[in-house]
């Protein structure tokens, strides 16, 4: 259930944060039973959006959609915290030398949010920019759990959900403590199949000299044709390309 919000605009914002959930799209309905909120008050919240260009309604299948708008303020995001310039060309050379999917992550919340991604040219990833994935089961969450202030590091360790994605996912959090710490230790996290089946990651904090964690640099790909150790063998290019990143994405990030 999407968190009260008091007032009219706090409710709508938290409509289309959840309706991003739905990439096909969701009825009143849903987003009703989703929220909690009346019936009436979700079509009522959803009719905003289209009014204000955040959504877009298809009349056929009663289907409520994520509009343009969100996504030209996601590409303005992006430009001014430097994504679409240095991390792309940076990922693009690491996708070029690697031949593997290339992924930069940034903590939100309690989940890992896909910022930008480079896809190998063998194969497409199971994730796209603007994707969340639990920090538990994913490479790029247990570095970005890993690499967190200490704070932030012990609340998330303590609280987050530890429901499994896979039969290979860790559920046990004394098992995902001991995880992070090793990351912290050999300063990078890999997974296979712990997150989408039949897909491999080794993942990088990308950390600038302040030592203020920006996110996190992730090689991906699939296991029928690269296993996890290989991806290991790429661990020098990827830290090399997230090295990079720590000077051009500096604390604005």
């Amino acid at each position: 259930m999407v968190a009260d919000k008091s007032g009219t605009a706090g409710k709508a914002l938290g409509v289309l944060v959840l309706l991003g959930e739905y990439p096909a799209g969701a009825t009143a309905g849903q987003i009703a039973r989703a929220t909690g909120y009346p019936f009436s008050t979700a079509y009522r919240l959803l009719n905003t959006l289209v009014d204000t260009d955040f959504a877009t309604y298809d009349p056929p299948e009663k289907r409520f959609r994520l509009g343009l708008r969100v996504y030209q303020l996601g590409q303005k995001v992006a430009h001014h915290r430097g994504f679409e310039g240095a991390a792309a060309h940076t990922l693009q050379r690491l996708t070029g030398k690697t031949g593997e999917s290339s992924i930069l992550h940034v903590l939100d919340g309690d989940q890992s949010l896909t910022i930008h991604k480079v896809d190998g040219p063998q194969f497409r990833t199971t994730t796209d920019p603007g994707d969340r994935v639990p920090l538990h089961t994913s490479a790029s969450g247990k570095v970005l759990l890993a690499f967190a202030d200490p704070a932030t590091r012990r609340h998330l360790l303590d609280t987050i959900d530890l429901k499994p994605r896979t039969e290979f996912s860790v559920t046990d959090r004394d098992e995902l403590r001991r995880q992070v710490e090793q990351i912290r230790t050999q300063g990078w996290a890999g997974q296979s199949e712990e997150n989408d089946v039949g897909m491999a990651a080794v993942a990088l904090p990308v950390l600038p000299p302040s030592g203020r964690l920006i996110g996190t640099l992730t090689l991906a790909a699939p296991v029928f044709r690269t296993s996890l150790e290989d991806l290991r063998s790429h661990l020098p290019d990827l830290r090399k390309a997230a090295a990079e990143l720590a000077l051009e994405l500096p604390q604005r990030s």
